[in-house]
């Protein structure tokens, strides 16, 4: 590793490891956060987790407005022209900062305007003032996150990710252990109190850092104006305005189907209570169990990326072609495994992890989702590569678009079947889509049996012989089980699921050595 590295040009050797740098973190990052929202589904709830999923929508549309945008903008044009990043950076903050603060001022005075009309829970309007506060430091992150891309130092980016849910993992802890204490109840609060927790320590992470540890090359330079101009706001609000749009776009989408969902379970027919719990064992329990294997496949598509467009930049054909038909063998290996998985123990793991026998249900049916949803993630992160960012724009927004027809003629007739239907739909159309467009760009090998008909024999051969296995050996780890007659406890469960992987691994690595033997041998019978 360090001689291919070496064998690189500092700024490639640079841009690899800040992309295996965030990788890693990021996948750390998807580690914590799984455990925090195990933590936070036992303390607040089924119901305080609906809630907090509705609420959260509104800062993600402040995010897109005034800070992702803005981040990706001044990341490439401080990279285009490092000698005024200062000066750049400065320019981005002030518009970054002007627009967040206008944004929470607006969310502080209409709170209960908002909670009421918009999203349709008046309930959430005391949580909106608390996410209004949230929404200045997180456009100060981004700013010095983008400040830090452009100049090609990742590093203070993907630890402030670390630090960001650290910090908030310890506050939100020692909040319960105080109130618990006190005898006060734990309310949903909590939740929104260690976001902003969490987005003022990454702002107090980075900023720091700005000050102390500033990129190379940027502390006391000659000539470097010491404030933004507005020659640098024209050219960055050019790259920032056709961001902001699509991002807020599908930001407004994905609120309105976090807003729609509780309120046709009403129109279902459940109470007030139920919708939000429904919701929050979906959105709050369910879905981290599935995502949480799609940091693997993330990393794998952050990795593709800069790959496919270097690429494409040298016209290597080839190389793109062998690239797509390598993401789409692997995607496919790990999005059926993740099939077999919460299929086989989905149920347990939501009883045993959330005490929840309907979040179980909730993840072996979501299960089905892991193939398509890994595979539109590393397709998509090709055709972005590729410079189709418009068409994945568009197919993305088509397919949330589904979602919502789903949401609000399905589940008022069939309630929470028709949402998990029109996730897998959505999932299948976007997933195709992408398939073709990407195939039109660049022809690719597709072997349906390599890579779908393989997998799926060996996760149902993996499958029996778990099952096989572990009735073997049950007699000797009754201790694993929480009581006489119940499930096995998470340790057990995470047993099982372990040996599943193992077998279904060892049978994929025996695969290809026996289709690589063949193939020699094949060789040598032709000389």
């Amino acid at each position: 590793m360090n001689q291919a590295l070496s064998s690189l040009s500092p700024k490639k050797r640079a841009f690899l490891t800040g992309t295996l740098l965030l990788t890693g973190t990021g996948f750390l990052c998807r580690i914590l956060g799984f455990f925090y929202r195990i933590f936070m589904s036992r303390t607040i709830g089924a119901e305080g987790l609906g809630i907090y999923s509705m609420i959260h929508p509104v800062f993600g549309i402040c995010f897109a407005v005034c800070a992702g945008s803005i981040q990706t903008a001044l990341s490439q044009h401080v990279a285009a022209d490092q000698k005024r990043g200062r000066s750049v950076f400065l320019t981005g903050l002030s518009l970054s900062l002007a627009l967040s603060l206008g944004l929470a001022a607006g969310i502080w005075k209409g709170s209960d305007f908002i909670a009421s009309y918009l999203l349709l829970e008046p309930r959430c309007a005391p949580y909106l003032l608390i996410i209004a506060l949230s929404v200045p430091f997180a456009a100060l992150h981004a700013c010095i996150n983008g400040y830090y891309y452009g100049m090609q130092r990742s590093s203070v980016p993907a630890f402030s990710q670390v630090a960001e849910q650290l910090v908030r993992m310890g506050a939100v802890f020692l909040i319960v252990q105080a109130m618990t204490i006190q005898g006060r109840p734990v309310t949903v609060s909590l939740a929104v109190y260690g976001h902003l927790i969490g987005e003022a320590a990454s702002a107090a992470f980075t900023l720091l850092c700005l000050l102390l540890w500033p990129p190379a090359g940027t502390r006391g330079r000659a000539g470097t104006p010491k404030a933004g101009t507005f020659s640098d706001m024209l050219p960055l609000l050019a790259l920032a305005l056709p961001l902001m749009g699509n991002r807020l776009i599908l930001n407004l989408l994905a609120s309105a189907e976090a807003i729609w969902i509780p309120n046709r379970l009403i129109m279902y027919g459940l109470s007030d209570r139920d919708a939000f719990s429904v919701y929050g064992v979906l959105t709050g329990m369910a879905m981290p169990f599935i995502l949480f294997p799609s940091a693997i496949t993330n990393s794998i598509a952050v990795l593709l990326l800069p790959t496919v467009a270097q690429a494409q930049a040298e016209k290597k054909t080839g190389q793109i072609s062998a690239s797509i038909s390598m993401a789409l063998r692997y995607s496919l290996y790990m999005g059926i495994l993740c099939t077999g998985v919460f299929c086989l123990y989905g149920r347990e793991l939501g009883t045993s992890v959330f005490h929840d026998p309907s979040a179980g249900a909730y993840i072996r049916v979501l299960g089905w989702l892991c193939p398509f949803m890994y595979l539109a993630t590393t397709l998509g992160s090709i055709l972005n590569g590729l410079g189709k960012t418009s068409s994945t724009f568009l197919q993305n927004v088509c397919a949330l678009a589904l979602r919502l027809v789903f949401v609000l003629l399905g589940i008022p007739r069939l309630g929470m079947k028709a949402y998990l239907w029109g996730i897998l739909v959505s999932e299948i159309f976007l997933a195709m889509w992408h398939l073709i467009t990407l195939y039109r760009c660049v022809p690719f090998v597709w072997d349906g049996l390599e890579m779908i008909g393989k997998p799926v024999l060996l996760i149902t051969f993996s499958g029996i012989t778990d099952q096989k296995l572990w009735q073997l050996l049950m007699p000797f780890l009754r201790p694993l089980s929480l009581e006489p007659g119940r499930s096995l406890s998470f340790i057990g469960i995470a047993l099982k699921i372990c040996s599943l992987c193992g077998i279904y691994g060892l049978c994929l690595l025996l695969w290809h050595i026996l289709a690589r033997g063949r193939q020699v041998q094949k060789r040598t019978d032709l000389y």
